[in-house]
């Protein structure tokens, strides 16, 4: 009852979260200078009174505090209303094309750099004080201060243009045949039965997976090997050894505690892997929310730039809601 009342709390936190980040995205973008009707059309050579009235149609001209409840009270109906560049064109819609790609990529990112952070983790805690723990130190240090777009773009030079072995940008080549059935194309082509589409989205996928979760591994690599260095030099430990028990049963003991921080950073991490999915899938034309999310602002997309920044506020509350729940399951000594 009590991790019940715990998941209720935490959950509750996250509608106050959400509104806190709409708020600061509507204040920042009516402070911005500039009109979001010239910016859309691109050009000041307007009358006047047809530029009031184009805003008068897009609700542009009432007062702010009007503007924010109404797009507040729309949202919580579940409409992020129309785009300003096209006309009548459903935000809503626009995302549910594009987040399938986001999280395809988000989820690639995120598998990869757990597995490379505990994997290095592991041997740099396993080879303390050795040449290989001195490496794979710097490893983690050098990835993580890597800026994407041009660890990206060296990965597009060597794969994509001298080795020609993977596709340089987009999800999928256009003459690939696909069904759609969820909007994810590996798993689309899972269900349709497509080899040929499943090979050729994975290819697609691999390199901005590849950029984008090597330059996150680089934490998990060093915070996973202190955890175990420490989890090694502990009593527990020198009690396990002292019965006789087998090295792999002590490294496996712990490991399950070193683990558990990491699955914590994890969760916090989330954030960052979205913005550095906006600058991975603008580095490799990725049709997902990032690169949508660049298009509005070069435009002032009011509607749009705020359902952007309400989805991705609630899609971390629920991940961090998540990784407290499994924190709980596998650490028995926290309580709520």
């Amino acid at each position: 009852m009590g991790l019940l009342r715990y998941i209720a709390l935490r959950a509750s936190l996250i509608i106050p979260s959400v509104l806190i980040l709409y708020t600061i995205a509507f204040i920042v973008l009516r402070v911005l200078p500039g009109n979001p009707v010239l910016a859309v059309l691109g050009t000041k050579n307007i009358p006047e009174e047809q530029l009031q009235a184009i805003m008068e149609e897009l609700g542009l001209n009432k007062p702010l505090y009007v503007q924010y409840f109404e797009y507040l009270w729309n949202v919580l109906q579940g409409d992020f209303g129309t785009s300003l560049i096209i006309r009548g064109r459903s935000i809503s819609a626009d995302l549910a094309d594009r987040l399938p790609a986001t999280v395809e990529l988000a989820v690639a990112g995120m598998f990869v750099s757990l597995l490379l952070g505990i994997t290095t983790g592991l041997v740099a805690g396993l080879k303390k004080d050795t040449k290989i723990d001195i490496s794979l130190r710097v490893y983690g240090a050098i990835t993580y201060t890597i800026f994407i777009p041009w660890f990206g773009l060296i990965l597009q030079l060597l794969f994509a243009l001298w080795l020609g072995l993977l596709p340089v940008s987009g999800r999928i080549d256009p003459g690939t045949a696909l069904e759609e059935v969820t909007g994810f194309y590996l798993l689309d082509s899972l269900i349709t039965r497509n080899k040929e589409a499943f090979i050729d989205a994975l290819s697609h996928l691999v390199l901005p997976a590849l950029t984008l979760g090597i330059v996150l591994s680089g934490p998990y690599t060093r915070l996973l090997r202190n955890n175990l260095v420490v989890a090694l030099e502990s009593n527990y430990v020198m009690a396990y050894r002292a019965r006789g028990v087998r090295n792999y049963r002590i490294t496996w003991h712990a490991f399950r505690n070193a683990i558990i921080p990491v699955v914590t950073y994890a969760g916090l991490q989330f954030a960052l892997l979205l913005g550095g999915a906006v600058l991975t899938e603008t580095t490799f034309d990725w049709p997902g929310i990032g690169t949508y999310l660049v298009e509005k602002i070069q435009y002032r997309d009011y509607p749009a730039i705020q359902a952007v920044v309400v989805v991705f506020a609630f899609a971390v509350g629920v991940v961090s809601l998540i990784v407290d729940i499994i924190y709980a399951l596998i650490d028995p000594r926290v309580r709520y």
